[in-house]
């Protein structure tokens, strides 16, 4: 039997079970899983040097699948290979084909879309919001790269979704930063969800494109099992990362799926067996042999070491300050967060070599240029590409690194989708978003960001399934909240999101201060009322307390730097204060003063108020401008506690 009947032989056995388990599941997208299924057999079968029995050995060869829906053909072949699924090596059991009739179901390892966290460890990240898979692709490469692993990582992308903006941002790192161990294959199968694609995203178009990005390009049949294979063993041997073009048919082997109204239709039930019995008569199509079990050509790869060892002990606060070159600063006792954030990323990097930063063109702004001055083989520069730049990390953080990724909040706001996508991954990523607020001033309202922290709150309360919340945020008031937050991130296993600001302002905390995910402090006594604030905020809000305690009404002031908070803990002290709270927060509605309700709605003895940004923010000269332009200065503060009293 030549190699190409066997491919063809196993790619009809793989298309049934794909056939077999979307209609089991109810739904699903056989057609598009039937598209690739050459390139997964080929792939899953021979070309990847991977052991299925570990699918966690970092030394592995990869494959993201970014068109996430087409997973069946995954799954079958991993089922055909034996390989073994689980959350951890402890739990883990080898996949069997029956499994595949549970694709869907609430308690199965086997999601509509690649999911690694429920229990599939083959893939690195979850996929399926289209457009984002090389982008991973290019962090596990850099992962790769930083650990001196000989490995590819391969990412099949649809053509479809190859209008993403995103994947070209991918293309433009990968030729940055020479990642010729990326292998992008395009499924150019012509047919998208509700209709035909663009002539834009034709396979002749979609090669044009590569090309003038600096790509190496190859154009195959993807149903040639030997073109298909001699286009990926020859991606090896090039000094530019590879794109294959591949052109296929959306529902290959069964005429009557090929209609472009079959996207994500699985096969009634009704009409399994004669859907089945078509791939059954591409045997004679194609001249097969009788059926036998293909073999199975895997190489295995050596045992790679895991990075697992913890943060060592991080440099004092002065110190960490001083090294960065921030001691005059520090003399002053005034310091802003962001620098602060960029000291204590060089201290984690120089205790830990896990510790990596991504940046947006904006690292001398940020100040993660701290960790690239000092160590520049630990920071990677991904330009004014934020979506990208998160996905990127998702991959970094998949290959055993820690990845702080950087950018002004506002920018960070372009990668929601990525962020979700990352949290569904459980990626193990920090992200800082420096200029958060309005303290900025004079850059305007396109450069603030008053959304995060309504967006990054609401992802705190939930357990991510790993006895975590999904992301748990820090909003830090000074240098000292500042560089202690940023290592109490990078000890945290989960996503964390810092907030930074712009503006020099006071040290507040003595340097041994401890913080922690969810903690709080009291920084002034009192018990008129109760003032809840994060960030900059606690600035204004001390400059009001301690204005009013030198006029005999003294008020407790609490920094809530951190989500998710205690409820409780929070309202217990805030009780002697005659049970009123005002929280005042430079954002909109949604973030700190929500929370506090929440919690104060389960007392029921508690009066609440905020105080927000009352209107869109415009530029202004100063920080005190901006705040009395949006009703938030000390004045109106004073204004909106006198009335509460």
């Amino acid at each position: 039997m030549s190699y190409a009947d066997e491919i063809h032989d196993k790619a009809i056995e793989l298309g049934k079970d794909c056939l077999r388990m979307t209609t089991a599941a109810g739904s699903g997208h056989p057609t598009s899983a039937l598209s690739i299924i050459h390139i997964v057999t080929v792939l899953m079968h021979d070309v990847m040097r991977y052991d299925p029995a570990d699918p966690w050995n970092p030394a592995s060869d990869r494959l993201v699948l970014s068109e996430g829906h087409a997973v069946p053909a995954v799954y079958a072949a991993y089922a055909s290979v034996g390989g073994v699924v689980g959350r951890t090596r402890e739990d883990g059991r080898v996949l069997k084909r029956d499994d595949l009739l549970t694709l869907r179901e609430a308690d199965s390892v086997l999601d509509g879309h690649p999911n690694p966290a429920e229990g599939f460890p083959f893939f690195d990240a979850a996929t399926g919001s289209l457009g984002q898979g090389l982008s991973v692709a290019a962090g596990l490469a850099l992962a790769a790269r930083h650990r001196k692993i000989d490995k590819r990582v391969f990412c099949i992308i649809g053509d479809g979704e190859s209008r993403e903006g995103q994947n070209w941002e991918a293309m433009d790192f990968i030729v940055d930063h020479k990642l010729t161990n990326v292998v992008a294959i395009f499924n150019c199968n012509g047919q998208g969800q509700a209709g035909y694609v663009s002539e834009q995203q034709s396979a002749d178009s979609v090669a044009a494109k590569c090309g003038a990005f600096g790509w190496h390009v190859v154009r195959v049949d993807g149903h040639k099992p030997q073109a298909v294979r001699d286009a990926l063993v020859g991606a090896a041997g090039t000094d530019k990362p590879t794109a294959i073009v591949a052109n296929t048919i959306k529902g290959w082997g069964c005429a009557t799926l090929q209609d472009v109204s079959n996207h994500g239709k699985p096969v009634p039930a009704d009409k399994l067996d004669a859907a089945c019995a078509e791939l059954d008569d591409m045997r004679r199509t194609l001249e097969l042999a009788a059926p036998k079990d293909a073999t199975i050509r895997i190489e295995m790869p050596p045992q790679a070491s895991s990075m697992t060892q913890k943060p060592n002990r991080c440099e004092a606060f002065d110190a960490s300050m001083r090294a960065a070159g921030f001691g005059s600063a520090l003399d002053k006792r005034v310091l802003s967060t962001r620098r602060a954030y960029g000291a204590a990323l060089l201290s984690l990097a120089k205790a830990d070599e896990r510790i990596v930063a991504l940046d947006g063109d904006v690292s001398n702004s940020t100040f993660s240029d701290v960790l690239r001055k000092a160590m520049p083989d630990r920071f990677f520069e991904c330009k004014i590409a934020e979506q990208n730049m998160i996905s990127a990390a998702a991959g970094l953080a998949a290959g055993g690194f820690i990845p702080f990724a950087s950018s002004f909040a506002k920018f960070l706001a372009r990668g929601y989708d990525q962020i979700e996508m990352a949290q569904i991954t459980r990626a193990n990523i920090k992200l800082v978003g420096s200029h958060s607020g309005i303290s900025l001033a004079a850059d305007g309202p396109s450069q603030m960001s008053l959304h995060d922290v309504a967006y990054f709150r609401s992802a705190s309360g939930t357990d991510n399934g790993f006895g975590a919340p999904v992301c748990a945020s820090f909003h830090p008031c000074d240098a000292v909240a500042a560089y202690h937050c940023t290592i109490a991130m990078a000890k945290h296993r989960g996503m964390c999101y810092m907030r930074t600001h712009r503006p020099d302002m006071p040290i507040l905390y003595g340097e041994d201060a401890t913080f922690s995910v969810g903690g709080f402090h009291t920084i002034a006594e009192g018990s008129a009322l109760t003032v809840i604030s994060a960030g900059f905020m606690v600035h204004v809000c001390k400059q009001l307390v301690d204005k009013l305690a030198a006029e005999g009404t003294r008020c407790r002031l609490i920094d809530a730097y951190s989500f998710p908070f205690d409820g409780d803990a929070l309202l217990n002290a805030a009780r002697s204060a005659s049970n009123r709270i005002l929280t005042v927060e430079d954002n909109y509605v949604g973030g700190l003063g929500s929370a506090v309700a929440e919690a104060a709605a389960r007392h029921g003895t508690m009066r609440v108020e905020s105080m927000t940004c009352s209107r869109i923010p415009k530029s202004a000269k100063t920080p005190e401008a901006i705040l009395e332009y949006t009703s938030l200065s000390p004045a109106d503060i004073e204004k909106r506690i006198r009335a509460m009293l």
